[in-house]
């Protein structure tokens, strides 16, 4: 739905700016962050209601930060999709052990990803 906030998080900056790109394009509110500490500065903030997460992140990786958010009462019900370059087998079940909701390969697929973005988003809803 137009206009739901979401948080981008990815240390490889064409990654950020494509994936922000693609989702401001249809309508969506979003920010970005270049590492752990700087989502957790952002969501200080800013409560988005959804999350790419790069798993690959020099210092707190994606895979840490999420199982901190999920933990968080304040930040458990966040959708959180995994985006990872690095795909190495096991890396997709220790995503979804971390707390991810969904699992996606880079490079993005820029037709797919918002779809995937608004199906997650239109279940969490039907959830709430």
């Amino acid at each position: 739905m137009a206009g739901e906030p979401v948080l981008v998080v990815d240390d490889n900056l064409a990654n950020m700016k494509l994936m922000s790109f693609l989702l401001s394009k249809r309508g969506y509110q979003v920010r970005s962050a270049s590492s752990a500490k700087d989502a957790l500065e952002v969501l200080s903030t800013f409560s988005p209601r959804l999350i790419l997460m790069d798993l690959q992140m020099a210092g707190v990786d994606g895979f840490a930060l999420t199982r901190q958010l999920k933990a968080a009462t304040a930040t458990r019900d966040i959708v959180v999709i995994a985006v990872t370059a690095n795909a190495m087998k096991g890396d997709e079940q220790r995503a979804l052990e971390a707390g991810c909701d969904d699992y996606v390969t880079k490079p993005i697929d820029t037709r797919a990803l918002p779809a995937l973005v608004a199906a997650h988003l239109a279940r969490a809803r039907r959830d709430a």
